[in-house]
């Protein structure tokens, strides 16, 4: 398999323009996992503005959401300590914090709200 990448990734230099190079060959760019991998994660943000819009309420597990806000906090600051730096992984790591934080505020205040119908 790494000989198909390196093959396709030996192709692709050859196509990338000059003013993007340093982005290229950094360290954590395009031609590592350390850029693919939280690419990938950026599909859980998504997810995550979904539930915010489409996701009752009532249906918000509070140990689940506060538990991914906790490790995109915990991964967003592990992204700043390593080296290279990895920003993507960071701001990544930051979003799912934020999404998962404001569904465990939702389901903290409706929970909150309806303590007394249970």
């Amino acid at each position: 398999m790494s000989k198909l990448y390196n093959a396709v990734i030996n192709v692709a230099d050859k196509f990338v323009p000059n003013h993007l190079r340093p982005l290229w060959m950094h360290p954590a760019g395009p031609k590592t996992v350390f850029f693919w991998a939280p690419m990938f994660k950026w599909g859980l943000v998504i997810a995550g503005f979904s539930d915010l819009v489409r996701r009752p309420v009532e249906l918000l597990n509070m140990r689940q959401t506060a538990t991914i806000a906790m490790t995109g906090l915990v991964w967003s600051r592990y992204s700043l300590v390593i080296i290279p730096k990895n920003w993507n992984l960071f701001s990544v790591n930051l979003f799912v914090a934020i999404t998962q934080g404001v569904q465990f505020i939702r389901a903290y205040n409706y929970q909150l709200t309806h303590r007394d119908e249970n």
